[in-house]
């Protein structure tokens, strides 16, 4: 019999320190938000499950809890992904001609963790732009998430591009059902050339040799001047690199220490995104801390198809590598009765600082706090003094 306390697979409990660098980072990411203009909103966690998975495709469709609702009998998930929700509040309840900015942060739940380190229930952050169809909004997107990421203090950074309708225009007039277009993007991702020579027997030369040289299309600047040598010569190609370059000359004007590279070969949520992508690396990380880009149709089932643009990221991932922050300062202070020493605490706490009480017979545990100064009674009255190793701090 299992213990009561055990918690199922990939679903772990956050505990203080890392539940307050958590927290700290979240209210950090949120202000970079509002710097640019985003705004707030807070989603369910359960909806219809159909509208959880508009324009998403089956990925989004395996990872997502779903039950039956026992007040409508209708089926409900548990959301895997924010994007859609945001998708619907601009579709229906904001409903506004312009652009909308959108941020959230909460958590989301997963039937199948990403990885074998990896939690089923990451905290998302996200922010979504609607109602622009230009460069522009991408470029603010992933601009945001860099800054996000910078703030966290995660090292030297790498945002490598793609775009979706570099594969969607080499493949342009190719026969392929569902199922092998599936695995024509599962063969490219995996950077598998003897699996995508097997399943692309049967397709035209010009594509076929389009798809052999999106294998080897991911490095530098030269990637974009090996694709236009390599790639069918098509509108929809032409039009995905030039923005492409774009993007990169953008963002390496305004992140000078960040690497931009380009991948034309990865295909992650092909199906869901409709132009440029973007993932951003950490130094010392193998996953990607952020993925972003454009995915238009995320509001089609809504009745709005509006342009969109945005990005998430797992903050319980971000936190295992972002930079140290300092234990806060904190106040050390005796319990007692006394009256004056209680207003001493509470004008304390009320001024914004932390004040612990010591309660009787116990010293403080927590490691989560750093104690630079002490309450005190000095001739009669209640004073704060610094502790040992710690400078006096006026107030």
């Amino acid at each position: 019999m299992r213990s009561a306390w055990l918690l199922p697979e990939h679903i772990a409990d956050v505990l203080p320190p890392q539940a307050r660098r958590v927290e700290e980072l979240r209210r950090a990411l949120l202000d970079r938000a509002r710097g640019y203009g985003f705004e707030l909103v807070i989603p369910p966690l359960l909806e219809h499950v159909e509208s959880l998975l508009s324009g998403t495709g089956r990925e989004l469709d395996l990872k997502t809890f779903k039950l039956v609702d026992q007040s409508s009998g209708r089926m409900l998930g548990v959301r895997a992904d924010t994007t859609p929700q945001a998708a619907r509040i601009d579709a229906h309840l904001l409903n506004r001609e312009g652009v909308t900015r959108l941020c959230y942060c909460g958590p989301v739940l997963h039937t199948r963790p990403a990885g074998l380190a990896a939690t089923r229930e990451p905290l998302q952050f996200g922010a979504e732009i609607f109602g622009h169809a230009g460069l522009e909004a991408d470029l603010e997107a992933a601009e945001l998430a860099l800054d996000c990421l910078l703030s966290a203090r995660v090292g030297p950074l790498v945002i490598d591009l793609a775009d979706a309708r570099v594969l969607r225009g080499v493949l342009a007039g190719v026969p392929l059902d569902a199922v092998q277009l599936a695995e024509v993007v599962q063969a490219l991702s995996e950077k598998d050339s003897a699996g995508l020579e097997s399943l692309t027997r049967g397709v035209p030369d010009e594509s076929r040799a389009g798809l052999r040289a999106l294998l080897r299309l991911y490095g530098g600047d030269e990637v974009l001047a090996m694709a236009r040598r390599t790639l069918p010569q098509r509108a929809l190609v032409r039009t995905a690199i030039d923005q492409l370059q774009w993007l990169a000359t953008h963002l390496r004007s305004v992140s000078a220490d960040v690497r931009v590279g380009f991948d034309l070969s990865e295909m992650s949520g092909y199906a869901y995104y409709s132009g440029p992508r973007f993932a951003i690396y950490g130094a010392a990380c193998s996953d990607a801390l952020a993925r972003g880009g454009r995915y238009d149709e995320v509001g089609a089932i809504f009745g709005r198809n509006r342009p969109a643009a945005g990005f998430s990221l797992d903050l319980k991932a971000l936190a295992e590598v972002a930079g140290p922050s300092p234990a806060p300062a904190a106040v050390r202070a005796p319990w007692g009765e006394d009256v004056e020493l209680r207003a001493a605490v509470r004008g304390l706490r009320e001024a914004g600082e932390t004040v612990l009480a010591m309660l009787p017979g116990h010293a403080p545990e927590s490691q989560a706090f750093e104690f630079d100064r002490e309450l005190v009674r000095v001739d009669g009255h209640w004073v704060l003094r610094a502790l040992a190793a710690h400078p006096a701090r006026s107030h």
